[in-house]
């Protein structure tokens, strides 16, 4: 400790006197100067960011040494147009817009040629109205068992030969036959 004082301010670099020292990253701060070196904001233990000799609060520092692009945003679904020149950031340059060189612009028109066809209906499934069974890809209305119409899930599909059925269905026309298999005296009939 130098004479006349406590040790020297990292920001005023004047003696900071024990009743008024806050200290962080092995260095002294007097209350009033433990500010965030861009927007002043008065700073605590569970605020501060440092970098080299200087503090941030969390959010200054973020924005001028965290990481930037699509995805981090200022925090909750923000969006700010704040380009950081203020924190001594140079905005970078856009390159200039090229568009494709396909006639038909429209991405789903592009999409249409490689798209799935439902096999109950013959027409065209997209990403939003598809659902995947059997080795095939359907329209969530398609989506139905092909002897009684129930609707279908993954868990409650069985395939045979190109097409789907609910499980019972599938155990009554193509499961086991005979004694022990459901159709004795003690299993329920169906009659159609």
């Amino acid at each position: 400790m130098p004479f006349g004082g406590g040790n020297k301010c990292g920001s005023c670099q004047k003696p900071v006197y024990f009743a008024e020292e806050v200290q962080c990253e092995g260095k002294s701060w007097h209350k009033s100067c433990f500010l965030c070196m861009v927007c002043k904001k008065n700073l605590d233990s569970t605020t501060v960011a440092v970098h080299v000799d200087e503090i941030y609060c969390k959010s200054c520092y973020g924005k001028k040494y965290g990481p930037k692009g699509y995805g981090f945003g200022g925090g909750a679904g923000t969006l700010s147009m704040d380009t950081g020149e203020g924190l001594g950031i140079k905005p970078e340059v856009q390159a200039p817009h090229r568009p494709t060189n396909n006639p038909n612009a429209s991405k789903f028109a592009q999409k249409a040629a490689g798209s799935d066809e439902c096999p109950r209906c013959g027409k065209t499934v997209y990403a939003a109205e598809k659902v995947i069974g059997g080795g095939n890809s359907w329209h969530k209305g398609c989506f139905r068992c092909a002897k009684c119409g129930k609707g279908l899930e993954s868990t409650t599909v069985a395939d045979r030969d190109g097409e789907i059925y609910c499980k019972g269905c599938y155990a009554k026309n193509f499961g086991p036959k005979g004694f022990g298999f459901g159709q004795g005296a003690g299993a329920l009939a169906h009659s159609q």
